[in-house]
This record gives C-alpha cells, structure tokens and sequence, in this order.
C-alpha cells in the first residue's frame, strides 16, 4: 500500500484547521503500549514505526512541508542492551523497506542528531537515505535520531568558538542568528507546532532552541495508536492559538489603540 493511500478514505479538508508549515512529533509510549497487551517492548517499537507511515501519509496529504520526528535520544543509549540493538535493527529495516514509499509520496529524508557518533552501518542508512531522497519535493521528514537538544546547542557554541579562535568572527558579533545557523539542520523553519502522544507534559530534550515560540499539543493516545484523528483534532485547536512571541493578542491590540 503507497503511503498516499488509506484503508479508509479520509477527508483532508483544512476548513476550521490550521496546518503548520514546520511540524514536531514526540513519539512517545511504544512501551506503555506493548505492556498493556502482555508483548514485549519491541513490539511496541514496531508498531510505532509503523505508524510513522500513517503519521507521514495524513501530514503529507494536510500540507505540511517539514515534519520531524523524535525516534532516539542521546538519552535512550542506556536502555537495556537488547532493546537498543532491536532500535537499532528496526531503524535500518524501517528505511529499507520504506524508503520506495517514501520516493512514491515524494518525501524527503533527512536526519538531525549526532550523526557521526552512530555505529558505521547506521550512518551509512542515515547518508544513503538522505543522498537518494534530496530531490522529492512534497514533504520533508526529519528524523531525531541519535539527538539531544543540550548536545545540539553545545556542539553549535563549539563551532562558533573554533570561529573565534581562527578569527573569523568577533564574540560582540554572536547573535541568535549565529547559533541558530550553526544547529544541525539551520534551513528547517522553527516548529509552529510539537505534539506529544502518551499524555507527557515535557518536552524531553527535543528541540530545545527551536521550541522557544511552539505551540504544545499533548494527547492522552499512545503513540502507536495516535492517527488521523488525533492529527486532525491537533490541528483544529491549534487555529484557535494566538500566537504572540511576546506581543499583544489582536484583541489587546485592539483595546490598546482605544
């Protein structure tokens, strides 16, 4: 089945939505999932990653243009051993067998995270996917593989400070701009949005800098079980957010100007 397509036909109609451009997923509660019906964590990582199809099929057909999921953290190494090494597996099965849907749909992959400090078989997923992919231009999926919010703004004020070293930049010079071009993928918008499954309320490293003005939506749903539905009811409370970054709302706008 192409991922465009559905068992049951779905009506993708934004009237009373708002679809953000640049969209964060934290997915979260595969484990929760797998105990209630007696199966093992793995199991519940499977579907999950199932699911990311259906969440890249329902986005896709909304409009989004940059969707980035959080799959691993540079917490999550100290899982048990076996459940890390069956991520590890489920990662590079996922974009293997995936990745011609993917291409059907016209949905780009990237990754953001420390890369380089990925065993070599999974870089080499994470560089071949991105190599094949970068020209499909409906969607782009970023995946958080291997990332740390703390660790991204760390690694960007290192490549700042090797700046000032050699020369080339001034400390009275940095700006926001300065850090923000020296994240890991400083061409992806700011997430207008972040949905959290599994009824979290914190944000678990994701994103740290670029969450500064995101919208939260948290629902109660585990992640494996988390579609159109909960995609659609996301988006219908986002239009009714006012989003100020530090401003009045145009009601106190109005009143203000009386």
């Amino acid at each position: 089945m192409a991922l465009g397509n559905s068992k049951n036909q779905k009506t993708y109609d934004t009237d009373g939505l708002k679809v953000p451009v640049s969209l964060g997923v934290i997915m979260d509660g595969n484990g929760r999932w797998a105990k209630k019906r007696l199966l093992p964590r793995s199991a519940g990582h499977r579907a999950g990653a199932e699911n990311l199809k259906e969440l890249c099929r329902n986005c896709g057909n909304y409009g989004v243009k940059y969707l980035t999921v959080y799959a691993f953290s540079t917490e999550n190494w100290v899982r048990p051993e076996d459940e890390v090494n069956a991520l590890m597996k489920l990662f590079v099965e996922f974009f293997n067998k995936y990745d011609p849907e993917l291409e059907q749909e016209g949905i780009r992959v990237r990754f953001t995270g420390d890369i380089d400090a990925l065993p070599p078989e999974l870089q080499k997923v994470c560089h071949e996917g991105e190599e094949r992919s970068k020209d499909r231009p409906k969607m782009q999926l970023i995946v958080a593989f291997n990332y740390g919010g703390r660790r991204e703004i760390v690694q960007s004020v290192q490549k700042i400070a090797q700046d000032i070293k050699s020369g080339k930049l001034n400390p009275e010079d940095i700006t926001e701009d300065t850090i923000s071009n020296n994240l890991y993928l400083p061409d992806v918008p700011d997430p207008e949005l972040i949905i959290r499954p599994s009824g979290e309320m914190r944000l678990s490293n994701f994103l740290l800098w670029e969450s500064a003005y995101s919208e939260f939506w948290v629902s109660d749903t585990l992640w494996p079980d988390f579609g159109y539905d909960e995609l659609t009811q996301a988006f219908r409370d986002y239009a009714k957010r006012d989003r100020r970054f530090g401003g009045l709302s145009s009601k106190d706008q109005g009143e203000a100007r009386k």
